[in-house]
């Protein structure tokens, strides 16, 4: 899954976007609020991570013109000083979550998948389909008890669609869900991905919908 960062603070950005490579999501980072507004609305993020105080514009604006342009990304704020209102003014205005800083990077990591969970309908981490089972939180597969052994990409590809089962997806879209936006795309390498992870399953579990994409039924 895809995650935009927005955080002015260089450092703490470079290590969440770490973490949150290493627990299988694809990262963008930017550091102010202008280039946020556009990035929220132009692309498309599985959760957002925005600071609310940002250069250029702050993100509480932000957040709110997202939410005022129907863009309903799950956003996961960070505020520095803690204070209740601001909890608060950020929940009201669209936020689905927050942390104060200082916080432990595994929290956020672990609310940031909570949030994309829940967004696409799930309750738990662990999907399992067809003697499928993949756990998101450990970026683990089995295929009837056995470990299976997926790159990062094949990865996102399968967790992109289990957690969008019953969902035509098309090839745009699981690039623009498996890619960092500076990455070099080639749409061709998706038939790649998902041809090794129907070889590494023995598995028929991804359907192939002519002329439209992929799609996992239950």
């Amino acid at each position: 899954m895809r995650i935009l960062i927005v955080e002015d603070e260089k450092t703490l950005a470079g290590q969440l976007a770490e973490q949150l490579r290493l627990s299988g999501f694809v990262t963008d980072l930017c550091h102010d609020g202008n280039e946020a507004g556009f990035l929220g609305e132009s692309e498309p993020y599985d959760a957002i991570i925005l600071d609310l105080g940002l250069p250029g514009r702050d993100g509480l604006s932000v957040l709110k013109e997202w939410r005022s342009k129907g863009i309903d990304t799950p956003v996961l704020v960070l505020t520095a000083r803690g204070q209740l209102h601001e909890k608060i003014e950020g929940l009201n205005a669209g936020a689905d979550d927050y942390l104060t800083k200082p916080f432990q990077v595994a929290e956020l990591v672990a609310r940031v998948q909570a949030l994309v969970r829940r967004a696409a309908g799930n309750a738990s981490s662990i999907l399992e389909i067809g003697g499928v089972r993949l756990d998101m939180a450990a970026s683990q597969v089995w295929y009837e008890g056995t470990p299976i052994k997926l790159t990062a990409h094949e990865f996102r590809v399968l967790g992109y669609l289990m957690q969008h089962r019953g969902k035509v997806v098309s090839r745009s879209e699981l690039i623009d869900h498996i890619y960092a936006q500076d990455f070099d795309r080639d749409s061709n390498t998706v038939e790649v991905f998902i041809g090794r992870i129907r070889k590494k399953t023995h598995s028929d579990l991804i359907e192939t919908v002519r002329g439209l994409g992929y799609r996992i039924n239950e």
